[in-house]
């Protein structure tokens, strides 16, 4: 089963949630985590994971021969991202659109183009708490961020409960992290902004055809409209988190609210329960151990990876900060 925690915004608690659940079912389920907001990833700060593989990922970006190239624009008008432009005697390359995915040099009757690979951020695995733990560095200045998504999903253990924890909004690496998913749990907050992003959410999981729970985290700091609206669209409510001074302390250290707060476990693990019972038939018979093709198939797609020689042994510490791509 592979359970997708996502927002509409960041800052919701969707890490919270994510690093707790896996925490709280540790002892009952075979997990893993994927933390695939590569742009700014921060579970490693609850979960101080033991990093043992690094890989590179990367995308192959277009080189012109200019003594080879005739500039006909078959190139250009190939490529449905604009990445590559003939103009007069120059053939331009904009990197950042770039998809890799080699058609400009398919089409170009010369042979003057050809293919140089480059590093889009890397792919880091190994081991928190008992169970495998992946995220993905989004290089700083790259705009692309969903290969690097791909690329973790790839890595999933089609035997264990995966726990992914999506990057915020509703962009391309949301996408990318939601689907194939069998279950969409969408963190929000009790406010109009919580609401309004919680809608664009909704819209993405339904895209997909996801099953979809509602988690409000801080709740009681708003009003009732975000309850009224999943009342109204039939969106179950399985967990609600107070806002509350001693959890924020605790996440502003670094500590798992299961940790500190045991009884928290049990509510999580009523949510993975409820996530069954409510959610749909498609998650029912994957956790009851029928594994219907559709959902036992490979869901992604990756871009290329290399595997770096193994490193040593890290332990990633809470004060370390994670590289941000600039854009994207």
């Amino acid at each position: 089963m592979r359970i997708a925690i996502a927002s509409g915004k960041g800052g919701t608690g969707k890490t919270t949630i994510a690093v707790n659940l896996a925490l709280s079912l540790v002892e009952r389920e075979s997990v893993q985590f994927i933390d695939c907001d590569v742009e700014e990833p921060n579970a490693h700060i609850f979960l101080k994971p033991r990093i043992e593989q690094v890989h590179s990922v990367e995308k192959l970006l277009p080189e012109v021969d200019e003594s080879l190239c005739n500039q006909c624009g078959q190139c250009a008008k190939a490529c449905e991202f604009n990445a590559i432009a003939v103009i007069g005697k120059k053939v331009l390359v904009y990197n950042e659109l770039c998809h890799g995915c080699g058609l400009c040099k398919m089409v170009c009757p010369t042979g003057a183009i050809s293919e140089v690979p480059h590093e889009l951020g890397v792919v880091e695995s190994g081991e928190a708490r008992g169970f495998p733990f992946s995220r993905g560095l989004l290089n700083i200045g790259e705009a692309m961020a969903t290969p690097i998504v791909h690329t973790l999903k790839e890595g999933l253990d089609p035997d264990r409960l995966a726990i992914l924890d999506a990057p915020p909004g509703t962009g391309c690496p949301t996408i990318a992290a939601l689907h194939g998913a069998d279950v969409a749990l969408l963190v929000t907050e009790p406010t109009p902004f919580g609401l309004h992003d919680l809608k664009a959410a909704v819209g993405v999981a339904r895209s997909l055809k996801l099953p979809i729970a509602v988690i409000i985290n801080r709740n009681g700091i708003g009003d009732d409209q975000v309850e009224r609206y999943c009342e109204q669209e039939g969106l179950p409510i399985p967990l609600k988190i107070p806002f509350d001074r001693e959890i924020a302390v605790l996440y502003s250290e670094g500590t798992p609210l299961v940790d500190a707060l045991p009884a928290w476990k049990e509510r999580f693990i009523h949510l993975y329960h409820e996530i069954i019972s409510q959610v749909g038939e498609g998650a029912a018979s994957v956790a009851s151990g029928f594994m219907p093709d559709d959902l036992n198939r490979r869901r992604t797609q990756g871009a290329t990876v290399h595997a770096a020689e193994d490193v040593p042994a890290v332990d990633i510490g809470p004060n370390e900060g994670p590289k941000k791509g600039e854009a994207g």
